[in-house]
């Protein structure tokens, strides 16, 4: 117990990511101090490098955790839709978004969870996790020593794949994070001519299957890259492909770093929790399957995942597998419903060839920007498209 301040928990929360920070703080606030949280992850959450284009919509954010300029980088006003061509739609609507500072927000996070009472520890890994009698036993190695914590109950968000949780029994069928993981890479890099207002979108062969995108940053660096499908066939490295994108179309570039992972954006209807077993984040599918987008999906899931949570630490037991079984019924009226449908209009969306894109965005550049609004974009898209109008029919809804 030398690392921690205990050895028995009521609930430890696996990964610091915005789930994982933002349940821990959530089930900290809403039992008051009475119970033991353990927050736990490898490194500090505010360390870099963060694998995120950090834009999200302000007012969902809002609703989520306050906003605080302390860790906004700047305000969007719209997004550029452009075509193989390089057509250029725009869909302008002022202060509509933020560009967060991941680190930041991060730590903005944490404060919280700290605040709420929650003990946080950011240099401890997870070794493994066993199935105990009434809970769970963690082996988590701390500077190399190790120590087994028990915990009543675990929250898993740990990220995709969700390796932590793989070869336990009463485990079989949860969530896996692993429905429709795709490769995702991205640069941050100076020297490329971008509106700091606005984020750019490039759809088209080139990124098949996904989209490539230009994110503003700190009004000099850029977050440039692209994700594409999970079964496209990579004719060359994706690290090549992606500097061969920025040497061809912004010769001028500076590039700084790039890095690159998995994306989990296949939401599924798999159970979120188990036997005293909660998954958020990545860990649960939580992305959006066509924007990919994860960081109010994550808090949101998060939230959920806590309140599930403290329902089920304050039942007797006999009703806790029907709690269990809620978790994905809330997740899916709260947003997975709309992910399945946008899931189900991905595919419709991937046959849309570059001639389509490029006569729709065509199209779209030669309107006022008042009269580009998202619904007439995506309308003139499926317009140059008409076979996929039915089968995009939910995505409308």
């Amino acid at each position: 117990m030398a690392n921690f301040t205990s050895n028995r928990y009521d609930v430890v929360v696996c990964g610091a990511g915005p789930a994982g920070l933002m349940a821990a703080c959530t089930l900290g606030r809403l039992t008051s101090g009475t119970r033991r949280i353990l927050l736990l992850d490898k490194k500090e959450p505010w360390k870099e490098p963060i694998f995120c284009a950090e834009a999200v919509s302000k007012d969902r954010l809002n609703a989520l955790w306050p906003v605080d300029n302390s860790f906004v980088r700047g305000s969007l006003s719209g997004i550029y839709f452009t075509s193989p061509k390089r057509y250029r739609a725009e869909f302008y609507s002022k202060d509509c978004g933020l560009i967060l500072d991941r680190a930041k927000f991060h730590h903005s996070l944490s404060d919280g969870c700290v605040s709420a009472g929650v003990e946080c520890r950011y240099d401890a890994l997870i070794k493994k996790l066993e199935k105990a009698e009434d809970g769970w036993n963690l082996s988590v190695s701390v500077g190399g020593e190790i120590e087994t914590l028990f915990a009543e109950a675990v929250i898993d968000a740990t990220g995709p794949s969700c390796r932590l949780t793989r070869e336990i029994e009463c485990l079989k069928g949860i969530e896996s994070g692993d429905t429709d993981l795709e490769p995702a890479i991205f640069a941050v890099a100076d020297g490329i001519e971008h509106s700091k207002e606005h984020i750019e979108l490039f759809f088209g062969s080139e990124f098949e299957s996904g989209y490539g995108w230009i994110f503003p940053r700190d009004g000099k660096e850029v977050n440039i890259g692209f994700v594409l499908g999970k079964d496209v066939d990579h004719k060359v490295p994706l690290r090549q492909k992606l500097l061969d994108f920025i040497a061809r179309d912004y010769p001028n570039a500076k590039v700084k770093a790039v890095y690159g992972g998995m994306i989990a954006c296949g939401q599924s209807t798999k159970p979120m929790a188990k036997c005293g077993l909660f998954k958020a984040g990545d860990a649960a599918s939580c992305v959006n399957p066509i924007s990919r987008s994860g960081i109010v999906e994550s808090l949101l899931c998060g939230r959920i995942v806590a309140e599930s949570v403290r329902e089920w630490l304050g039942d007797s037991g006999m009703n806790r597998s029907a709690i269990e079984a809620k978790v994905l019924d809330r997740w899916m009226a709260a947003l997975g419903k709309k992910h399945l449908q946008v899931a189900h209009a991905k595919v419709g969306f991937n046959k849309i060839s570059d001639k389509q894109f490029d006569r729709a965005a065509f199209k779209l550049s030669k309107l006022p920007r008042e009269k580009q609004t998202l619904f007439r974009i995506f309308f003139n898209v499926l317009w140059a498209a008409p076979s996929l109008i039915w089968k995009m029919r939910s995505f409308l809804r």
